[in-house]
């Protein structure tokens, strides 16, 4: 099938929407141009993919904001040259630490870390509590968010149990979790 200006025009029209299938078609079908950009930009493939999913997250976000008079191309590129500067100027400031503190004469306090009793119920009240948010999600990024944090699975597997490429696994668990940062900062 040949993908014209007009299919994709339309996916844009039903992922304003809501609808799931047509920004699964948009992410498939736009990937690897942003991919194959960004990796000109950054030439680190693991940063690359962290700018990747955050655009395409970002994008499927503000979807709404997004001008057709502009190609859908153009705009997701721009989207992640803004992620790109954000990643830099982050790791930038990490860069400044204070080297200066390095005293060979500083004694070093051996630190206890074992969790206390008190420890071990103010974990679970916040474990059960996290539950509860979990809980408020739709049932595709609860599925996402159970395997990835509680089962300890890597993307590969999850994407090889949900049966759906490992883009949108990534974009998904992505999403999930910035909906569930936003139900938590509602409670607090």
């Amino acid at each position: 099938m040949v993908i014209t200006s007009e299919i994709i025009q339309k996916n844009i029209e039903k992922a304003k929407n809501g609808d799931q299938v047509a920004f699964t078609f948009l992410l498939d079908f736009f990937w690897n141009e942003v991919f194959g950009y960004m990796l000109k930009r950054t030439e680190n493939e693991a940063d690359t993919d962290d700018i990747v999913i955050e655009t395409f997250a970002k994008a499927f976000d503000k979807i709404a904001t997004y001008n057709p008079e502009f190609g859908f191309n153009t705009w997701l590129i721009a989207i992640a040259k803004n992620v790109h500067i954000d990643m830099l100027r982050k790791k930038k400031t990490s860069l400044f630490l204070d080297m200066n503190s390095s005293d060979d004469n500083q004694a070093y306090q051996i630190v206890d870390e074992t969790p206390s009793a008190e420890d071990d119920i103010i974990t679970e009240q916040n474990l059960s509590q996290l539950l509860g948010y979990i809980k408020q999600l739709k049932p595709a990024y609860q599925e996402v968010i159970q395997l990835r944090y509680f089962q300890e699975m890597s993307y590969i597997d999850i994407s090889e149990t949900l049966e759906e490429p490992l883009n949108n696994i990534k974009v998904k668990l992505l999403r999930a979790k910035k909906l569930l940062a936003e139900i938590i900062s509602k409670r607090n």
